[in-house]
């Protein structure tokens, strides 16, 4: 595997994360049309210890919780960033024991409009038909069906996620997304700057400044690297198996032109000498390889705030369903 700044990873050791508290980049990889027009995918955050009342009201976790995934939205009754719940975020159910082995679109759409009635009505309300609304709330929960989920996990501690709390609890939560400026990853990027301050920067040769989800693993990574305490992990959360068009791997600004026949053939055509540039660009700072192997995430178990630790092999983990066969 190369070594080279940034592509240092540790194994994933599920044991740590029983007694530890955490935070950890969800890198998702693009699907869809749009996807294949934009292929830098999604960026948020998962925190083991923190939890919501609602999806813009933070608060720590109790007893037999997973935690909660924030991230931010467009369009999306005007919020900035919202708060789901873990299970549901990957898999739109309630309950590990509910997750769903294969899926296809049908499924897909009956599952994350049963959770929209049950828990997002005041985010997505029924249209004025009665029916299940359209818009960009679906992306709220299911994330699993649609695309693979890379993870970075770093510890934190009780202060640093009652500072992150209190923090967002406390800001305004007013939208303004903008794909350029104010995008998902850039939410990621403020996210971890509370527990890594100065960590996460843009790459303004690679990303030509643009912040991408791709760069926070960059820059998450190589920090990691250079302060082992924080213990930093990689995981894999695979696409549920299905009939569901599969997604895409994550790219980076330099790195979806050199890759794209579509974009790079004009370019080299009308702007050689910038196509050479995007070239070097990509290939001296752009590349972030995954490492074959990495370990398929398990959360570990519910939160426990009480009582002393289980051992691992007593406590419940969530079942994340298994790769495609044939699938690494």
């Amino acid at each position: 595997m190369h070594r080279g700044p940034g592509l240092l990873f540790c194994l994933f050791a599920v044991a740590a994360t029983y007694a530890r508290a955490s935070v950890a980049l969800l890198m998702e990889e693009p699907y869809g049309e749009f996807g294949a027009v934009n292929p830098t995918g999604h960026a948020a955050v998962y925190f083991n210890h923190i939890c919501a009342d609602s999806p813009t009201s933070l608060r720590p976790c109790h007893d037999g919780e997973f935690g909660v995934v924030i991230s931010r939205y467009h369009k999306i009754d005007g919020y900035d960033w919202l708060a789901i719940p873990l299970v549901a975020y990957l898999y739109a159910v309630d309950s590990p024991n509910d997750v769903p082995q294969t899926v296809d679109k049908a499924q897909v759409a009956a599952l994350r409009d049963a959770y929209r009635k049950q828990h997002l009505l005041d985010l997505a309300p029924d249209n004025r038909h009665g029916r299940t609304p359209k818009g960009e709330w679906t992306e709220l929960v299911g994330s699993s069906y649609d695309r693979t989920i890379h993870g970075f996990q770093i510890d934190s501690t009780p202060a640093q996620d009652q500072r992150f709390i209190t923090t967002f609890n406390d800001r305004r939560n007013v939208g303004h997304f903008n794909l350029l400026f104010h995008n998902c990853a850039d939410f990621s990027r403020v996210v971890l700057d509370i527990y890594l301050p100065h960590a996460i920067h843009r790459n303004f040769i690679a990303d030509v400044g643009l912040m991408t989800p791709k760069q926070v693993a960059r820059s998450l990574v190589s920090y990691g690297k250079k302060h082992p305490e924080l213990n930093m992990t990689a995981f894999v959360i695979p696409q549920v198996p299905g009939s569901v068009a599969r997604s895409h791997p994550v790219d980076g600004v330099a790195e979806s032109l050199v890759k794209s026949k579509k974009y790079l053939l004009p370019l080299v055509i009308l702007a050689p000498e910038v196509t050479g540039g995007v070239a070097v660009a990509y290939l001296a700072e752009g590349r972030l390889k995954l490492p074959k192997g990495t370990p398929v995430f398990e959360i570990g178990d519910e939160e426990t705030t009480s009582g002393p630790n289980l051992p691992p092999d007593s406590r419940k983990v969530l079942p994340v369903p298994p790769p495609p066969a044939g699938q690494p």
